[in-house]
């Protein structure tokens, strides 16, 4: 029977402490929390010919129209800078606890987005006037 040399488990346990670390860093990108911490959202940055987005997540689950089926699940609400808003079928989520609370009557201003922290749920408009409506219990695009 061979053993592992000692470096190797002394590298396993060092990686182990290094992930089970806390962090304190600041999120990777832009976005918020709602005071209930039931929406997130999130600026997506331009990446090859897509512009940037504004993407909010919520887990209280979003019940789209039946325009189509989703292979993941229905996460929220997306608007570009210049169209509608629309759903969000993805099998990941904008959500990150390292992001700040915009408090209920707040709003968030990033790259031509602004979002508006309510009791009743978010709107996220863009500078053409297209947003969206997002709360637990409605939701709707414009």
């Amino acid at each position: 029977m061979r053993r592992a040399p000692r470096s190797s488990a002394f590298t396993l346990i060092l990686g182990a402490l290094v992930v089970t670390s806390p962090v304190h860093a600041a999120a990777p990108y832009p976005g918020f929390y709602t005071p209930s911490k039931n929406i997130s959202c999130a600026y997506n940055p331009p990446f090859g010919r897509y512009s940037g987005t504004i993407r909010c997540d919520i887990f209280s689950g979003l019940v789209p129209e039946p325009r189509g089926a989703c292979d993941v699940d229905w996460t929220g609400l997306s608007l570009s800078p210049v169209g509608r808003g629309q759903p969000v079928c993805a099998g990941d989520t904008v959500a990150d606890r390292r992001l700040r609370v915009l408090a209920y009557g707040s709003r968030w201003r990033h790259r031509g987005f602004t979002c508006l922290s309510r009791r009743v749920g978010v709107t996220c408009r863009n500078t053409r006037g297209h947003g969206f409506f997002l709360s637990r219990a409605a939701w709707r695009v414009y």
